[in-house]
């Protein structure tokens, strides 16, 4: 089966390490062109770039997936199906319809829950226990065609984000392995979504940092690791703004207003959240500092509990 592959970040990266590793035939890859990084701003290519060039792949970066270019590439490489994940584009229904099998994604969610951009972050935010990955067929709409299947996995309660995507990573691309096989040997499931359990999430930003302290407890900590390692939650301090990397939780009770800090020590620093409860703060990073254990800070910067 001639998989043409279409992908650009780490996580697309595994999946098509995953083709290349269990021998499929993947005979063209295509990724986001290069952007300039670093303070000299020099050419950078993707993950999947590097991979496919290390593993002898023919690699395409069209500019514009509806001026004709991207077709007519995709269509000299007769594929019998598209593999795209997180390819960053959205593809014009004709090159969709290229392929004998059609296109299939791998999505960070167990859809039709959490389609769009950052699934696997939202699912932390929002403090859900599981989660998980989807193969899918690629439809016109984003994230809406028939799933083909699912793998689900709990969420650790103090688990970032960043740890979650990795394993999603891994799983998304045995899932994916196993999608081919299957839609190869004529056995695949398809399942149509129900549209009306979908919901829908958005790229993360620098705006949802600051720390709701007015939430319950599990809310703020779910917060602080939901939001690592990017933007990073954010707390202030004597007119300083902290990023936030760990936090725990405490069985005490307070009359403080949310926000203030309730005790300050050998354990961290404990902040009033809603509903009287506190959270635990036990590692953060001072402005122009480095990252370190909320104790440590402490040694040589003491806070002193709100009156």
């Amino acid at each position: 089966m001639r998989i043409v592959f279409m992908g650009t970040p780490d996580f697309a990266e595994a999946s098509l390490k995953k083709l290349i590793d269990e021998k499929f035939d993947v005979v063209g890859v295509f990724t986001q062109p290069d952007k300039p990084k670093g303070r000299g701003m020099e050419l950078s290519f993707s993950p999947v770039k590097e991979l496919a060039l290390a593993g002898g792949l023919p690699v395409y970066q069209p500019v514009k997936m509806r001026d004709g270019t991207a077709y007519e590439e995709i269509k000299a490489l007769s594929p019998d199906i598209l593999v795209v994940v997180a390819y960053g584009r959205i593809l014009p229904d004709e090159i969709l319809a290229l392929p004998k099998y059609g296109a299939v994604n791998v999505h960070g969610s167990l859809l039709p829950k959490y389609r769009g951009a950052a699934p696997i972050q939202w699912a932390v935010l929002n403090g859900d226990k599981v989660t998980g990955v989807s193969t899918m067929y690629l439809a016109s709409e984003m994230d809406t065609g028939d799933v083909i299947y699912t793998a689900e996995t709990e969420i650790g309660e103090f688990e970032t984000s960043g740890e979650l995507f990795d394993r999603l990573m891994v799983m998304g691309a045995q899932l994916l392995a196993k999608t081919l096989r299957d839609i190869e040997k004529g056995i695949a499931p398809r399942t149509p979504q129900d549209h009306s359990k979908a919901s829908y999430v958005s790229q993360l930003d620098k705006s949802l940092s600051p720390i709701d302290w007015n939430k319950s407890p599990r809310s703020v900590v779910k917060w602080i690791y939901g939001l690592q390692p990017w933007p990073v939650a954010t707390m202030e301090m004597e007119g300083k703004t902290y990023r936030v990397f760990a936090a725990e939780y405490t069985d005490n009770k307070t009359h403080k207003a949310p926000g203030q800090i309730v005790a300050a020590g050998e354990k961290g620093i404990e902040v009033a959240c809603g509903d009287g409860e506190t959270v635990l703060i036990t590692q953060l990073q001072a402005p122009g500092k480095k990252r370190m254990a909320a104790a440590d800070f402490l040694r040589g910067h003491p806070i002193k509990p709100a009156p």
